[in-house]
């Protein structure tokens, strides 16, 4: 049976999406119809290129080291010969797995590690790098604004990873993990405006204005860092 793919509407770059493994992990394909990203392979790879189709794959982010968002990219990596995209402060465990509650990836080389500030570019698309440890040291989100877009008229796009939920947030207590970090990560996220369409890395597509209501009320004073 072919894994089901779902298409997210109004944003300002096209996304389509898997739901792969036992923790039910979204998987991003994002294009700007002249590059492509895969987001956080968790498994299956045989499924993801499936999805793709024979698309050229331009690169391969990762928005933390932890196995269900990273098992799938070094086996990405070699079918596809994309670069793996990766926070510095989580790169060697990328490259150098550990065995964790769920399991272990195959190790994967970082082709490239970006920190606070930095853009990934692909295609005519630009994601800045936002640090947002917590979940783990160098767990990061990316975002791109309608500028940078090839939908003028869309939302701007926020991928979270396993920072921002809709509704809730990532946990803190496995290795590297710090509910203080988690905080302040989420202040610098409440910064951003209502319209930024939110992707997680598990269960349904958010929005900054719905979490300001609800995950970002419950951490405090917006205003700080």
């Amino acid at each position: 049976m072919a894994t089901q793919m779902y298409e997210v509407q109004g944003l300002c770059v096209d996304v389509t999406y898997l739901v792969l493994g036992q923790l039910q992990n979204n998987v991003y394909l994002v294009s700007d119809g002249e590059g492509l990203m895969v987001v956080d392979p968790s498994c299956e790879p045989d499924k993801i290129l499936s999805a793709l189709d024979g698309a050229k794959v331009d690169a391969i982010v990762l928005t933390h080291h932890h196995y269900d968002h990273a098992g799938a990219a070094a086996a990405l990596r070699e079918a596809t010969g994309a670069p793996v995209i990766a926070s510095a402060l989580d790169a060697d465990r990328i490259e150098n797995p550990v065995r964790g509650s769920f399991g272990m990836a195959d190790p994967c080389p970082v082709d490239v590690r970006v920190s606070k500030g930095d853009v990934v570019k692909v295609g005519a698309m630009e994601w800045k790098v936002i640090e947002t440890p917590g979940h783990t040291p160098g767990s990061i989100c990316l975002l791109c604004i309608p500028q940078f877009g090839n939908h003028a008229e869309g939302l701007p796009v926020l991928i979270s990873g396993d920072t921002l939920f809709a509704g809730t947030v990532g946990r803190t207590d496995f290795e590297g993990g710090s509910m203080d970090q988690m905080r302040a990560s989420l202040k610098r996220l409440a910064k951003l405006p209502d319209d930024v369409a939110v992707l997680p890395g598990h269960h349904s597509l958010t929005t900054i204005g719905a979490e300001r209501r609800r995950v970002f009320a419950a951490f405090g004073d917006e205003e700080h860092e």
